[in-house]
C-alpha cells in the first residue's frame, strides 16, 4: 500500500466523509487516490478558506471532513480557522505540505515555513509535524484525537516526508 492510499484509509477509518483539496504537487498522490475513490466525497476547492467552509457545512450536514492544503496560504484562513472552526467547535484536520524549508526550489514558498508554526500556536491548533515516511502510523490517533476534542488540528508534511515515502 502506498503512502497516499494509507493516509486516505485513515480517513475512511476515521469515518471521514468530505474531502477538500487546494492543488499542491506534493499532496498530488493524495489527492489523485482521493479523486479515484468512492469512499469519500471530494471536492476541489479554489482557496483554503473556502475549503474551510466546505468542511464546516459538509459537518453541519453530518458529516466528518477533512481539508487538505499548503501551508503557503495559512494566512488566508486564520479568520475562518477563528470565527467559524473555533467559534463552532468543528473538529476539522489540515493535511498541510509544508513547503519553504531547505532544499525548496520555489523562493516564495520560503515565507510562509518562517511563520507556519507560530501562527497555528496563536490560535491554539494541535500541530504535528512529519518529517519521515514511517510517522504516517500516527495519523490514525490524530484524526481520531481532533474528532474526540472537536478542534482543528494541522498535520504538516515537508519534503523529506514525501521524500521518504517513495
Amino acid at each position: 500500500m502506498s503512502i497516499n492510499e494509507k493516509i486516505v484509509d485513515d480517513l475512511v477509518k476515521n469515518k471521514i466523509e468530505f474531502v477538500t483539496t487546494v492543488p499542491c504537487k506534493q499532496l498530488a498522490g493524495v489527492i489523485s487516490v482521493l479523486e479515484n475513490s468512492d469512499r469519500v466525497t471530494h471536492v476541489p476547492a479554489n482557496k483554503e478558506d473556502e475549503g474551510m467552509g466546505l468542511c464546516a457545512g459538509a459537518y453541519m450536514g453530518g458529516m466528518r471532513s477533512c481539508i487538505i492544503m499548503q501551508n503557503t496560504a495559512i494566512g488566508v484562513t486564520f479568520n475562518t480557522l477563528a470565527t467559524l472552526i473555533q467559534y463552532y467547535q468543528i473538529p476539522l484536520p489540515m493535511l498541510i505540505s509544508y513547503r519553504g524549508e531547505v532544499g525548496e526550489k520555489v523562493a516564495c514558498q520560503v515565507e510562509m515555513a518562517v511563520h507556519t508554526k507560530a501562527l497555528l500556536s496563536q490560535l491554539n491548533i494541535p500541530t504535528y509535524h512529519f518529517h519521515h515516511a514511517d510517522q504516517v502510523e500516527e495519523l490514525d490517533a490524530i484524526l481520531n484525537h481532533s474528532f474526540m476534542s472537536n478542534k482543528p488540528s494541522a498535520i504538516l508534511t515537508d519534503a523529506n516526508f514525501w521524500r521518504t515515502a517513495q
